[in-house]
């Protein structure tokens, strides 16, 4: 009979801990190049886009971002100005609904 073990490693992002660009890479299965294009595309905003890569900082939403524009490379096999565009329309798509909402339409 077989023993598995595995080991998780976890990293707690917020304001105080934000991540950086390789390692925003590194959870979506990427290399730090491909962060570039999520910056240069508008997926993920960095507030100082004239540093260097290495210190630039994402947040657990740039995360989210991020992993659902590898999921639309993956599974539909748009580039990354589709999926910008794509999670554009869903994120207004979202704003608009909740609007519905809280006027008591939907």
């Amino acid at each position: 009979m077989a023993n598995f073990s595995s080991v998780t490693t976890t990293t707690a992002i917020g304001v105080s801990h934000p991540l950086a660009a390789n390692e925003l890479a590194r959870a979506c299965g990427a290399d730090t190049a491909w962060v570039v294009q999520l910056v240069e595309v508008g997926i993920v905003q960095v507030t100082t886009t004239d540093a260097p890569p290495e210190r630039w900082e994402f947040s657990s939403n740039d995360l989210q971002c991020a992993l659902e524009a590898r999921r639309l490379e993956r599974d539909f096999g748009v580039n990354l100005d589709a999926a910008a565009l794509i999670l554009d329309l869903q994120h207004e798509v979202r704003r608009l609904k909740a609007v519905l909402r809280a006027n008591g339409v939907g």
